[in-house]
């Protein structure tokens, strides 16, 4: 066969209006490529009507042509994927970025964010060594919004953000991220919007086909973590067929993706604590001390401790796609289409964990960044003191399933209208079982009440971006079963559930008119429900050994000793502890299941039901209701000014959102006031609290105008404008309210969430030029945001809790004798500050396949991208000790991607590079700690052969320099995360028929 160049055939024909299809049963043999370019040139030159490469609608009665008059030419590899995503572009309508089905196909990415990665500005966020959540134009995740389909998505994370690590690329025939908004769309994508699709069966060219690849893969680190999984695979097929004269069409696909999850890491704690350790006292310059004879005490910030840990596990998925399409007359298609994906990750983490304790440790020989300290000598002042060196077992698992299932109608009523209607079901669930096993160091084991071991010293140094320097007194009982004991065990659930029904109906009217082409209406409804639970089990102590729940004996069945390698091979060896081992012979009646509760571990609250214990998993336990209603007028603009054509559309979407949570509202037990016997799990009722449904009702109006300018056959200018609005993320709108009185009256409250949370507004212009080469295509954009607020968490003084709904009693009882008044103190609570600004960035784009050079070097080519963004938009952190300014988070002043390819005769080659400069995020492996990133590159390599016309081998490396992930608090000395993922080696085979 045959492979013709793609670049100057697949831009001629879309030029020349000329429909044609890809198919591996027709070749053209060489000698007839130049008269067969040539007939496509000159056809190019007497029409000028543009086709986009792959017609996107289905094929019925009305737009079918017969295959006989078709002249089928076969183009493949990666430079026809990249063309392919050119035209897409070039003849699309806004502002975007497009990914075509064989550009997917032919990278074997491990999920849609990789591939995504590779499109001008945007990056994604690391976590496991794979892209999970991706950035925009410098914005995070949560500014994202995703469809499939055309149909907004939930996501198992808790958020709006969907994880795309959950789509299989197999699965997804195309993708395009809307940069530029447009009143038809759905509205929730500040940054930008991401549309995924399925295959649409009928418009398809071929009649039956079938596609399997299979892969094996290897970690190179994996040998380095004891129990970590070494190999794994992935398999996928899919089937497209047409049936009954071209009129039913049935796609099915299945993708399974089974990875070993690999890490070896440091994880640094925040800079929660504050003393003086250098002795400066009377330093005027220092922070007001807590000791009230001493106004002007010097105080240096404390790390709260960190982590050296091994991860290891195995991460599966398993995608479903299916679609069935009917055309039964000329003017109607029906299509049915089901999505779903089940993600499941069993992982282990094991080493040590460090807590500091450094406010009631002693510090000797303290090493200062600035004022915050970031080494030392730190010991155990007393059997009370809370610093220690924890062996830790962590055992999480992770079950996560998403459903996506639509029905369409599309009916041309007339010649000039159109109407389609769509229903839609997206839902998602997540069961994330955290799982913590802590062991410490006694002075003997053996003995039949040991003693926790009191003698403890830890010096460390922090490296900034290397790795820290440490030693420990006990290290030589970190593996010894003789001192080694499992001292506490605890394992805290978050299940969270989110479903959206959808039902939308769109109206497309054709004028005949020289400055409207179209107009296009609708409206959309939608309903949402989002869940999470909270529950918890814990036994034993982790700072000390309990004798109500005494510490367990380790047996040499249970343990295995642990050495570290490679960079990290200077830590001690430590105890590796079977969990289900030692778990039965903790609790041989079985391990008891986690449960909400109002008590802590002996089952008691307090007399006034205030937070106490475990009430947390009762107060963050709740629902969160969404309706949207939306509706939208667009006009489609296709004129001539002098010999300048210009398109594009204008409109304005209306949206009305009520919002609403569930919440439980302390009210004392006051009946008249609500309150109501609340039972938990284990049967303590709580008479303090009522139930309640608080939220809001707003509306929004969001105006958008898209201009394309053709100024000549390979000249486009783009200008587009519009307001565009995020919603908060969905779980930020639960109702957790939690307030306390403390002993001298005062009362203070938090709430992570707040039902009464409004979006996210912005206005936004975008400039793009768009110059097509022959083969290929040079881009530069620029934009603009101007965001009107963020989400903040603040603490408010001197907070009316009574003005606000609070039950607030007028005394507060001191053990039920004396009684002192209550008093206003602080609430913490998220809401939107109005501290917003500008994002503006540069986004430069070159792609070229050179295929005018001699034949061996015709299949040569390159593709590249750069983006600049800057933002003025700050948030303050104390994380790393010192108030200090963040960026925001998602933004890289510098983005780049490149990919270098070659093909010939079968053989493809490539190598790709994706560097984005420091930005800010959340601290993998620990809750809310957001953090300065370090930039990184992340290559990747591919080649493949083409056996025959049905069989391809590949062999490809991710991660191909081992590139690390590291991050750290405010300045580089105050080390935050630094991970090792190891490389990645694929090697498989395609066939398709």
């Amino acid at each position: 066969m045959f492979n013709c160049k793609p670049s100057v055939l697949s831009l001629a024909l879309a030029a020349a209006g000329i429909g044609f299809t890809f198919s591996s049963d027709i070749a053209l043999a060489a000698d007839d490529i130049n008269t067969e370019k040539t007939q496509v040139a000159n056809a190019a030159e007497t029409q000028n009507q543009p086709l986009a490469v792959e017609n996107q609608k289905p094929t019925t009665a009305n737009n079918r042509v017969a295959e006989d008059d078709i002249e089928v030419i076969s183009v493949k590899g990666y430079s026809r994927s990249l063309i392919d995503s050119l035209n897409a572009k070039r003849y699309g309508d806004t502002v975007s970025e497009q990914l075509s089905a064989d550009d997917l196909g032919a990278l074997p990415d491990v999920s849609m964010a990789d591939a995504l990665t590779r499109l001008p500005g945007i990056s994604a966020v690391r976590t496991g060594g794979q892209a999970a959540e991706i950035n925009i134009r410098g914005m995070s995740g949560g500014f994202v919004f995703s469809t499939l389909n055309g149909r907004e998505q939930v996501s198992t994370s808790g958020s709006r953000s969907i994880e795309f690590d959950q789509y299989p690329s197999e699965l997804i025939s195309s993708a395009a991220v809307y940069k530029s908004p447009k009143a038809s769309l759905i509205e929730g994508g500040v940054a930008g919007t991401v549309e995924l699709s399925t295959v649409s069966p009928l418009s398809k060219d071929k009649q039956h086909s079938f596609t399997a690849n299979v892969r094996g893969m290897y970690n190179d680190r994996a040998d380095e973590v004891y129990g970590a999984e070494e190999f794994g695979s992935r398999l996928s097929f899919s089937y497209q067929g047409k049936f009954l004269e071209d009129t039913l069409g049935v796609a099915v696909g299945y993708a399974r993706l089974e990875q070993p999850s690999v890490a070896t890491q440091f994880v640094g704690f925040a800079y929660n604590g504050s003393l003086d350790v250098d002795g400066l006292e009377n330093d005027t310059n220092g922070p007001i001390g807590d000791d009230g004879d001493m106004s002007n005490a010097h105080k240096e910030y404390l790390g709260e401790g960190f982590e050296l840990q091994h991860l290891g596990g195995v991460e599966t998925r398993n995608g479903y796609m299916g679609a069935i399409e009917w055309a039964p007359v000329d003017n109607f298609v029906l299509k049915a289409d089901a999505f779903i994906s089940r993600f499941d990750s069993e992982a282990f983490a094991r080493g040590f964990r460090v807590k500091l304790d450094g406010e009631n440790a002693n510090i000797h020989n303290p090493v200062l960044d600035g004022n915050a300290v970031i080494g030392g000598n730190f010991g155990r002042k007393s059997k009370d003191s809370n610093t220690r060196v924890e062996i830790v077992n962590d055992d999480n698992q992770d079950f996560d399933e998403v459903n996506s299932f639509g029905i369409n109608a599309d009916w041309q009523v007339t010649d000039n209208l159109n109407v389609n209607l769509d229903v839609s079901l997206s839902s998602a669930k997540s069961d994330f079982r955290n799982g913590l096993l802590w062991a410490n160091v006694a002075e003997d084991a053996t003995i039949d009440s040991p003693v926790f071991d009191n003698d403890v010293a830890i010096n460390y140094l922090l490296n900034g971006l290397d790795l820290p320097d440490v030693g420990f007194s006990q290290a030589d009982a970190f593996s010894d079963i003789d001192k080694v004991m499992v001292s506490k065990y605890g394992i805290y659930p978050y299940e969270n559930e989110d479903e959206l029904t959808a039902f939308r109906l769109d109206f497309t009217y054709e004028l005949n008119s020289s400055f409207i082409s179209s107009i296009e209406f609708g409206g959309r409804y939608s309903d949402r429900t989002y869940s999470n639970d909270r529950s918890v089990f814990e036994y034993g102590a982790d700072n000390a050994f309990s004798d109500s729940q005494p510490p367990l004996r380790l047996t040499d069945d249970m343990t295995t000793v642990v050495n570290w390698e490679g960079d990290f091979g200077y830590f001690p060896s430590y105890l590796a502890i079977d969990v289900d081992k030692a778990l039965n012979a903790w609790f041989p009646g079985g391990t008891p299941q986690p449960v909400q509760t109002w008590g802590n571990s002996e089952g008691v609250i307090d007399a006034k039901g205030y937070e106490n214990g475990y009430s947390w998993t009762m107060l963050q336990s709740g629902e969160v209701y969404e309706e949207v209603f939306s509706g939208y007028v667009m006009a489609n603009i296709d004129l001539e000014i002098g010999n300048l054509p210009i398109t594009g559309n204008f409109g304005v979407r209306v949206v009305n959102t009520d919002q609403s949570a569930t919440m439980l509202q302390n009210v004392g037990d006051a009946p008249e006031l609500g309150a109501q016997n609340i039972t938990d799990d284990i049967g303590i009722i709580n008479q303090h609290y009522a139930r309640t449904i608080q939220g809001i009702s707003y509306t929004d109006y969001l105006p958008s105008i898209n201009l394309n300018f053709k100024l000549n056959d390979e000249s486009l200018l783009r200008f587009a404008a519009a307001k565009v609005m995020s919603r908060p993320p969905i779980n930020r709108l639960a109702g957790d309210i939690s307030a306390t009185v403390s002993d001298d009256g005062e009362i203070n409250g938090s709430s992570t969430n707040n039902p009464f949370l409004k979006p996210f507004y912005a206005d936004q212009y975008d400039l793009s030029y768009e110059y097509y080469l022959d083969d290929g295509a040079i881009v530069a954009a620029v934009f603009y945001k101007n965001i009107d607020s963020f989400i903040d968490t603040i603490g408010i003084t001197d907070f009316d809790f009574a003005g606000n709904g609070f039950n607030v009693p007028e005394f507060k009882d001191l053990d039920n004798q004396s009684r002192v008044p209550t008093y206003n103190g602080t609430y913490t609570t998220a809401v939107n500050n109005a501290n917003g600004g500008y994002i503006r960035g540069l986004e430069l784009a070159y792609t070229q396949v050179f295929s005018t050079l001699p034949d061996a070097w015709s299949g040569l080519g390159f593709n590249a991208s750069y983006s600049y963004t800057e933002s003025e938009v700050e948030s303050i952190t104390s994380l790393g000790g010192d108030t200090t300014i963040q960026s925001l988070p998602g933004l890289s002043n510098n983005v780049a991607n490149a990919t270098l390819f070659y093909s010939y005769e079968g053989f493809e080659t490539r190598v790709s590079a994706r560097y984005r400069d420091e930005f800010v995020s959340e601290q993998v492996a620990i809750n809310e700690q957001v953090v300065n990133f370090d930039g990184e590159t992340v290559i990747d390599y591919q080649a493949s052969y083409q056996v025959t016309d049905g069989l391809g081998v590949l062999f490809q490396v991710n991660n191909l320099t081992d590139e690390p992930t590291k991050s750290y608090f405010g300045t580089e000395n105050k080390t935050g995360t630094i991970q090792y993922f190891g490389r990645e080696y694929y090697l498989g085979f395609t066939y398709a028929m």
